[in-house]
């Protein structure tokens, strides 16, 4: 089975190859969610490795679920820690089984994703401008109980003049099995290059289900009678109301490294993901 990979610009996996060394291995960082099972886990691991501060860390282990999965991922974005999960929650698309005997040789076997994130820029109606990075999703969301109506721009040229919808949203190929595979957006693999764009309960066009966009496609959504029909975009957890305007980049400049055991990289399980029912 493939293991996830760092990816080149073009899109073709690069070998995948275990990231730590055991022997220099002295610095973790164990951070849990507030779970009861993942503050009883933390202090175990900390009573038989240690922990150190994540800024100071090699490698950070968090302990919960997908949701505080992605907090972590976001509090190390860019500064090269990479982040090991062990699943204390419910799902745990992102996180590894939880063992605490020999952790750091696990860890030295595990293999990396390279994960790039959006980048959500958007406009209110008071003229605020806010940023926010997003490594799952941005989306675009009615607020009250007008559908939203939509203008949506790919590279300076407008590809849908109205869509009238609940909402929409543009994923990263990690995050392609969360929001957008429940808004039956497309999965798609690591090495695609591509960034699904799904409607979310379309009234207007009916039967336009989405596009796959390349991710050096720079996106633009306007909010069409922002009085009367508003609309709020979220980049991952972060919200922003009232906006006029979102324009979303993917931003190759920042990256995080995901760690999996080998033949449970993240590659291996979008794909897997595609066959189950």
């Amino acid at each position: 089975m493939s293991v996830s990979h760092t990816l080149n610009r073009s899109g073709a996996p690069l070998a995948a190859e275990p990231i730590l060394r055991v022997a220099s291995l002295t610095r973790i960082a164990f951070v849990a969610s507030s779970a009861p099972q993942a503050q009883e886990r933390l202090e175990k691991l900390t009573a038989l490795y240690g922990n150190v501060p994540v800024l100071e860390s090699q490698v950070v282990v968090a302990l919960g679920g997908d949701g505080f999965m992605l907090e972590t991922l976001h509090s190390v974005l860019g500064r090269g820690i990479p982040v090991y999960g062990m699943n204390c929650g419910s799902v745990g698309f992102l996180m590894n089984g939880y063992v605490d005997e020999a952790l750091p040789e696990r860890l030295g076997l595990a293999q990396g994703a390279v994960l790039h994130p959006l980048r959500m820029h958007t406009v209110t109606q008071t003229g605020a401008v806010e940023e926010a990075l997003a490594l799952n999703e941005v989306s675009l969301l009615r607020q009250l109980r007008q559908t939203a109506k939509l203008r949506i721009s790919v590279d300076g040229r407008v590809r849908m003049p109205e869509l009238v919808c609940d909402g929409i949203l543009i994923s990263t190929p990690a995050g392609s099995t969360a929001y957008n595979l429940s808004a039956h957006g497309p999965i798609i693999p690591l090495s695609a290059n591509l960034l699904p764009l799904t409607p979310i309960s379309a009234f207007r066009p009916r039967r336009w289900h989405g596009a796959l966009l390349p991710s050096s496609a720079d996106v633009l959504f306007e909010v069409l009678e922002v009085d009367k029909r508003p609309v709020a975009a979220v980049a991952d957890s972060f919200e922003v109301r009232h906006v006029i305007s979102v324009a979303v980049t993917e931003e190759r400049s920042m990256s995080v490294t995901v760690l999996f055991d080998p033949d449970q990289g993240l590659s291996e399980r979008i794909l897997t993901e595609q066959f189950t029912a």
